[in-house]
């Protein structure tokens, strides 16, 4: 039986220095995510799915169902502004996220270059040749792909209906994706296309069907809204 090749997940952060974040190291709040982050209680996933909304609990939950890491070590990676990668299981705390707010994702700052590029060596030489890896953020810039493609190369893919769909439409598609177990179909960033004309909108969801709904809908109206993802 021919061996499943392995496939790993790069998710593209959630902004850490906007209201949300804000709220959850807040000493007064008393939510219990908030809590959990202060206690350094929390998981890096659900704290930037909390930070972003629909956009990155689609990468997270697709990333979960689909990933394929190598024996032992993570299959999810979130992409950080100052440790490089990092998985999704991870516990940090309010410090450890207060710290991502201080470094800007900029190629031409240091603290977020160097650990990126390191880590991405390290996760070429435990997974292999063979291995693919997925990046699920935005390839229209070189914030991401400027320190992975000199290590991965022809490697490195991303999914090609990502071409021209905006935060919140990924986001949805990678829900029902999961959902259905249906995965989709990806394309090497080296000489893709990375803007196209926006697609379709997604077809509204059947409200029998299962689906999970939209993020936010059970949030009170005084949450202030997430930031965009990246």
């Amino acid at each position: 039986m021919a061996q499943e090749t392995r496939r790993v997940f790069l998710l593209s952060p959630a902004h850490s220095g906007g209201r949300r974040a804000a709220m959850l190291v807040r000493p007064e709040a008393e939510f219990e995510l908030a809590r959990r982050v202060r206690e350094g209680g929390a998981s890096l996933g659900e704290v930037f799915a909390f930070l972003s909304g629909l956009y990155f609990r689609g990468k997270l939950a697709y990333a979960r169902k689909f990933a394929r890491g190598p024996e032992g070590a993570a299959g999810t990676l979130i992409i950080t502004s100052n440790q490089g990668l990092v998985p999704a299981e991870t516990i940090i705390d309010a410090g450890q996220l207060r710290a991502f707010s201080e470094v800007p994702i900029d190629l031409a700052e240091r603290r977020y270059r160097e650990p990126l590029c390191s880590a991405a060596e390290a996760l070429d030489a435990a997974c292999g040749p063979g291995a693919e890896i997925v990046l699920l953020g935005s390839v229209a810039t070189e914030k991401y792909c400027g320190c992975l493609l000199p290590t991965f190369g022809e490697r490195l893919l991303f999914p090609a209906d990502f071409v021209g769909r905006g935060d919140m439409s990924r986001g949805g598609l990678m829900l029902r994706a999961a959902a259905a177990g249906e995965e989709l179909s990806y394309i090497p960033v080296l000489g893709a296309l990375r803007h196209g004309t926006r697609p379709p909108k997604l077809a509204p969801k059947n409200a029998q069907s299962g689906a999970p709904a939209p993020a936010g809908k059970t949030l009170r109206a005084s949450v202030p809204p997430r930031a965009k993802g990246s």
